[in-house]
């Protein structure tokens, strides 16, 4: 080893055993330490505040757009944990003596740059405002968009991402979301339709029901008025079609319809009134009728 190399690795061996190093290293861990849980902790009080804010809006008589706020309350809580890690970032970068003014700089250079080539970024951003703003469908709607349908469980100002039924999750960028059919925001109504045969009492057979049906509001609260018995729909062969029409709160109309077709059947049993059901017949050679099942 020559003398330079030696004289090089001494300056190095006392630059690395300098208390004034050891200092400032100490001194900048415990600034970064402070600095990362300050941030932790800022997150979640702010995360909890906002929460907390929201709930009681959306206990409040005044306000009854729930939906609405729990998507607001999601997004600022992103929002939140944006800017208070940013920050962090940027004071640590001032800790470790990094110029942060021509990182910035240089910064915004490269994004002017890539700006030019983010059009889909910058539609994405502006179409999840406006959708947000003009509430034109929040955190827990059932909605379908293009081939995508289930509950929207998040939104944000690039993506949207939905739940379908089957368990898979749709990412949706907002700047390509056209036509949206909301399930969630009106009453829902349905049809219930229920075979009878021709030689069925069609006037006691509606008496059942009626009666029938104006229990049900006080049993299932997802109603909101009674279901109407709306009579004969269809003749065909040997087959009545009798209707039944129900409007439910959002959703809830599934569930009402299989209550319905279930208890409508069994009442009829009970009352001895005939429903129609499919029938094969069979003929021989000669055209006559040989057999029939049901």
């Amino acid at each position: 080893m020559d003398w330079f190399s030696e004289r090089v690795l001494n300056n190095l061996w006392d630059k690395l055993m300098s208390e004034k190093l050891w200092e400032t290293i100490m001194t900048a861990s415990i600034k970064i330490t402070v600095i990362l849980i300050a941030s932790w902790l800022a997150v979640r009080l702010g995360k909890k505040f906002i929460k907390k804010v929201f709930l009681m809006r959306m206990r409040s008589p005044l306000d009854h757009s729930e939906r609405r706020q729990t998507t607001i309350s999601r997004l600022l809580q992103s929002v939140i944990s944006y800017a208070v890690y940013f920050s962090a970032i940027i004071a640590i970068l001032s800790i470790l003596n990094i110029k942060i003014a021509g990182l910035l700089a240089g910064a915004g250079i490269v994004g002017l740059a890539i700006g030019f080539g983010a059009q889909s970024l910058v539609k994405d951003v502006i179409t999840g405002f406006f959708i947000i703003f003009e509430d034109q469908f929040g955190v827990g709607d059932y909605i379908k968009i293009n081939a995508a349908e289930g509950t929207v469980v998040e939104i944000g100002l690039r993506t949207t991402k939905i739940n379908g039924a089957t368990g898979e999750q749709f990412i949706i960028p907002n700047g390509s979301i056209g036509d949206v059919v909301n399930y969630s925001v009106n009453n829902s109504k349905i049809y219930i339709d229920l075979q009878m045969t021709t030689d069925a009492n069609f006037e006691r057979a509606e008496s059942i029901i009626q009666k029938y049906l104006n229990t049900l509001p006080e049993i299932h609260k997802e109603l909101v008025a009674v279901p109407v018995f709306l009579g004969v729909q269809n003749v065909k062969g040997t087959e009545v079609t009798i209707r039944i029409a129900a409007e439910t709160l959002p959703q809830q109309q599934y569930g009402v319809a299989r209550t319905i077709r279930r208890d409508v059947t069994k009442l009829f049993e009970e009352n001895n009134i005939p429903m129609a059901h499919p029938k094969m017949m069979f003929y021989g050679v000669n055209g006559n009728e040989e057999g029939r099942s049901e």
